[in-house]
C-alpha cells in the first residue's frame, strides 16, 4: 500500500493523474466532495445531493459500516450493478473483490473510516472464457452520519474495457491511501470541561456573632438524690 501521509490539497490526487485514461468521473466525484468538505475533516451523509455528481451517478456508491471491515452499499448506480449483473444494494463491497484481495480491501475500509483518509484503488479483474480483461479505478472518501460518527463512504467504481460476463470482480493492483487534514490556518476548536461547582459550604463569622451567655436558671437547682439498689431477701 502507497502511503505517503500528505495532505490532498498539497499533492496532485490521484484521479488527476489517471483522469485521461477514461476514468473522469472519479475526478468530478473527488471536487464535489472535496468542495463540500471545505476546511473540514469531511462533509456529512445529509450534504449529498445526486444532482451535484450527475455526470458521475452511474459510477458512483454510498456505503454504510456495519462491522469492523465490511461495508453495505446503500445507494449504487447503474454501472456496479452492471458488472454483477443484478441488483446490488444491500450487498458488501468486497463482492467487486476477488476472494484473495477481500482481506486487503477490508483493512482499507477500516484505515478510510479511522484515520480518517481518502483512498484511490487500482483493480484489474479476472480473466478467462467470456471474461476480456477490464481496468477499473475505485474511489473512496468517508462521510459522517446524522448521528455524527463517521460511518458512511461516498465512492465510485469505474472500469474501462469490454465487460463481458457478468458477474465481474477485481483483484488491487495498487491503492493510494491519503490521510485527510483539516485546514490548518484555522484556529483548532478546543472544547472545555467544566467541572460542577462544589456545594457551597457557609462558615458563620464569630464577628458577627453575640458572646455566648452560658444558661442559668431562676429556679435553684435542687440535687438528683443517688439511686441505691436495696437488696431484700423478701
Amino acid at each position: 500500500m502507497d502511503n505517503n501521509g500528505q495532505n490532498t490539497h498539497n499533492v496532485l490526487s490521484m484521479t488527476q493523474r489517471i483522469s485521461k485514461n477514461g476514468f473522469t468521473p472519479l475526478a468530478q466525484v473527488e471536487a464535489y466532495w472535496e468542495g463540500l468538505r471545505g476546511n473540514r475533516l469531511m462533509p456529512n451523509r445529509s450534504e449529498i445531493d445526486p444532482r451535484g455528481i450527475e455526470q458521475a451517478l452511474e459510477y458512483s456508491f454510498i456505503v454504510e459500516r456495519i462491522a469492523p471491515g465490511i461495508a453495505r452499499l446503500r445507494i449504487a448506480g447503474s454501472h456496479l450493478s452492471d458488472l454483477m449483473g443484478m441488483e446490488v444494494r444491500g450487498m458488501p463491497l468486497t463482492s467487486f473483490i476477488m476472494p484473495n484481495s477481500r482481506r486487503q480491501v477490508s483493512d482499507i475500509l477500516e484505515e478510510v473510516f479511522e484515520t480518517p483518509a481518502t483512498c484511490t484503488l487500482e483493480l484489474r479483474s479476472e480473466q478467462g472464457a467470456s471474461l476480456p480483461p477490464l481496468e477499473a479505478r475505485m474511489l473512496l472518501m468517508p462521510l459522517k452520519s446524522d448521528l455524527g460518527d463517521v460511518s458512511r463512504i461516498l465512492g465510485a467504481l469505474i472500469s474501462v474495457g469490454d465487460m463481458g460476463r457478468s458477474p465481474r470482480r477485481f483483484d488491487v493492483v495498487r491503492s493510494s491511501l491519503r490521510p485527510i487534514l483539516a485546514d490548518a490556518s484555522l484556529p483548532p476548536v478546543v472544547t472545555e470541561k467544566i467541572p460542577a461547582p462544589k456545594p457551597m459550604v457557609r462558615t458563620p463569622n464569630k464577628a458577627l456573632q453575640p458572646p455566648k451567655v452560658p444558661f442559668r436558671s431562676e429556679t435553684p437547682r435542687r440535687h438528683a438524690p443517688y439511686l441505691r439498689l436495696v437488696k431484700s431477701d423478701d
